[in-house]
């Protein structure tokens, strides 16, 4: 018979909703280009934009921006071979979302391209990578990524990534006070995908423990991952 003191705790994992709003977006220097590329349009430097950033970085919020403001549609960029470009530019606007060489349909991407020009319609494609740094089959296709705009999102600073986790708490009704959240910057890795990851394991643990996060539970789950 199994001893109930020592029980397996499961912790439910509930989704916790993320607002893709403009007044929810954060702002700092390593978004600022990006923002005000999406705050401008259609003063563009060009129809067709490619967005780059790492994984977390905001570029799904930026695209939602700017698609709630132009009616854009967004497909993902491993769908792009099931779509028509005509239904796509319906709106005149359209968001590619996480592009990338080694899932990409090659022709319909350049089908894709060719139709937004001809149209005069606006492009938004977001990516992890820049695509002048793409190896891809067809010649044209990447003489036409490699001429596109490029904005980057650059890696947070301390204040970006505070304010980051700030947030993210707050969607999970978590109250994160300033002395955890520079415990945390200094703990972590310097990227949005590890601030967010580093909440979850916070919010996961103190519920598994049934404890608050706090200070203290944070340095017996990041102690040891000082950078």
């Amino acid at each position: 018979m199994s001893n109930p003191g020592h029980a397996l705790q499961l912790v439910l994992s509930l989704p916790h909703a993320e607002s893709f709003a403009r007044d929810d977006f954060i702002a700092g220097p390593s978004n600022a280009a990006a923002l005000a590329l999406i705050d401008r349009w259609p003063d563009w430097p060009d129809r067709i934009v490619a967005l780059i950033g790492a994984e977390g970085s905001g570029k799904s919020h930026l695209a939602s921006i700017w698609a709630e403001k132009t009616g854009a549609r967004v497909v993902s960029g491993r769908a792009i071979a099931d779509v028509d470009p005509a239904g796509a530019f319906s709106t005149g606007a359209l968001v590619i979302e996480d592009l990338a060489p080694s899932r990409t349909d090659e022709v319909a991407l350049f089908h894709l391209l060719n139709f937004a020009r001809e149209e005069r319609a606006h492009l938004l494609i977001t990516a992890r990578t820049l695509p002048s740094a793409w190896t891809l089959s067809l010649r044209d296709l990447m003489s036409r990524l490699r001429a596109l705009p490029v904005v980057t999102v650059a890696p947070p600073d301390d204040a970006l990534l505070e304010a980051l986790m700030m947030k993210l708490g707050s969607d999970r009704q978590i109250d994160l006070d300033s002395a955890l959240l520079h415990y945390l910057v200094h703990r972590i890795e310097r990227s949005f995908t590890a601030a967010r990851s580093a909440i979850v394991q916070l919010d996961r643990e103190a519920l598994r423990q049934k404890r608050p996060v706090s200070r203290a539970l944070a340095a017996e789950l990041f102690r040891n991952d000082a950078a």
